[in-house]
């Protein structure tokens, strides 16, 4: 039995196509697990979504994936919440005679999932919290979410507050969850969060740190998997695995094996 993780597809079915070909998963054994940012800026991202969605409905605990950033801002403009951006390639999702469905699938996607010693998440994790207290937060933010994504998200987008209070309520505490899992790369040691900067890790804001490099309370022999990061690459770090490895941007799609910490990568494709 062998666990496949994958970071940032964002849209490059034609790598994902590759790569699945490539590993080659036993459905009856193996499972797929994929970072977040499932579509937007690559050359089909409805290729991408159907195939996803089709592959977890055949093998639903075989197929996990969580959310990020480009996800959400699909959900975003399918409510007419946002526009699209120059770049983004969600029209033919949003033209599709199946987006409902495809949306209802997206919409009950999880912000983190934990397995074991794993746990991914797309973008980070603040550092006061627990494996526990992440997951409770991840999966409160989802459950409100789902009753009714359209008045939830209309308020989901800003940067305030960017830091984690126990005490906040409403859509606060929403906006600070879902900004940490879906796009954090750095922070203070307080865990005050910063969103405009994309660079590499030393490039950091004064004051600011890559997230994963700020003590955690997390438990020492938990692994924290995430991607979102595409300038920060493929980099395997004492207790977190970065898997974004810039498919987009003329890098490679890359699966880990878990099991024996393999990987297995293909260049980008058009087709």
């Amino acid at each position: 039995m062998s666990t496949y993780a994958i970071g940032d597809i964002q849209g490059c079915a034609g790598s994902l196509r590759r790569l699945l070909a490539l590993i080659q998963p036993n459905w009856s054994e193996d499972s797929l697990w994929i970072a977040g940012d499932l579509v937007n800026r690559g050359p089909d991202s409805l290729g991408v979504l159907r195939k996803i969605k089709s592959l977890q409905t055949e093998y639903p605990d075989h197929v996990r994936c969580v959310l990020g950033n480009h996800d959400i801002h699909l959900l975003m403009a399918h409510y007419e919440l946002t526009h699209t951006r120059k770049g983004d390639t969600l029209q033919s999702i949003l033209s599709a005679p199946d987006r409902e469905e495809l949306i209802n699938w997206l919409n009950h996607q999880p912000f983190l999932y934990r397995e074991g010693k794993y746990l991914m998440v797309h973008a980070g994790l603040l550092p006061s919290w627990t494996e526990n207290q992440a997951e409770s937060l991840a999966s409160e933010t989802q459950r409100i979410m789902i009753k009714d994504p359209r008045v939830f998200l209309e308020h989901v987008y800003g940067n305030h507050p960017d830091y984690w209070d126990d005490s906040l309520e409403g859509i606060d505490r929403y906006r600070v969850i879902i900004n940490a899992m879906t796009r954090l790369r750095f922070c203070t040691p307080q865990g005050r969060m910063e969103f405009h900067s994309k660079g590499q890790p030393q490039h950091a804001p004064d004051g600011f740190f890559p997230w994963y490099s700020v003590p955690h309370v997390r438990k020492p022999d938990t692994i924290a998997l995430f991607g979102h990061w595409s300038q920060l690459g493929l980099r395997r770090m004492p207790g977190y695995l970065s898997l974004d490895s810039g498919c987009l941007w003329e890098g490679t799609l890359t699966a880990m094996r878990l099991e024996d910490n393999q990987f297995f990568q293909v260049p980008r494709s058009e087709y």
